[in-house]
């Protein structure tokens, strides 16, 4: 995979599209025998982690239902700091196993604000499910239950991640060029 430039930033490869695909397919695996016998809601969190979702979603055996929800923290490369719910959650959460899937936890901000918000509504069980952890980037902390691939605190762009709306089409993972 060669370098690539979304908007004026060179990116360079990071994690295959192979790579990815195999590891939705373990924590898939993992799930379904997590929550055999149950049906999981899973809340995806747009806009980064639509193609993770759908592709978790597509591998998994058993029954499950999945919504979505549009939180954010960046502008440009950045976190904001600050949580932003553009569209809200319209399921009934009481009694139910929620997972919630997000495409990257870094500073743990979002999640550490969102995660309060779904307890309120009493669920039965409810984890975090991220396809990439920037674990030393973190300053709230977050139990991660299942995760992809733990990266160091480096822009990343494609597969549902963006740099200023541009990348998310990228099948495979670019990490921001030195």
């Amino acid at each position: 995979m060669p370098v690539i430039y979304v908007h004026d930033k060179p990116f360079q490869p990071y994690i295959s599209q192979e790579e990815i695909s195999t590891r939705v397919q373990e924590i898939a695996h993992t799930i379904e025998k997590d929550y055999r016998g149950k049906i999981p809601l899973f809340i995806a969190v747009l806009n980064g982690s639509f193609m993770f979702a759908s592709d978790l979603f597509k591998a998994l055996n058993n029954p499950a239902e999945i919504c979505f929800i549009k939180l954010a923290s960046y502008k440009g490369t950045r976190s904001s700091g600050h949580l932003i719910t553009s569209i809200g959650l319209d399921v009934d959460l009481i009694g139910r196993d929620v997972i919630v899937l997000e495409d990257i936890v870094d500073t743990g901000k979002t999640m550490t604000g969102f995660l309060p918000q779904l307890l309120h509504q009493q669920p039965a069980s409810l984890k975090v499910c991220t396809l990439l952890y920037k674990q030393e980037a973190t300053r709230y902390p977050v139990s991660i239950d299942y995760r992809g691939f733990i990266i160091p605190d480096k822009f990343v762009v494609g597969y549902g991640l963006d740099y200023d709306g541009l990348g998310r089409n990228l099948s495979a993972i670019y990490q921001l060029a030195e």
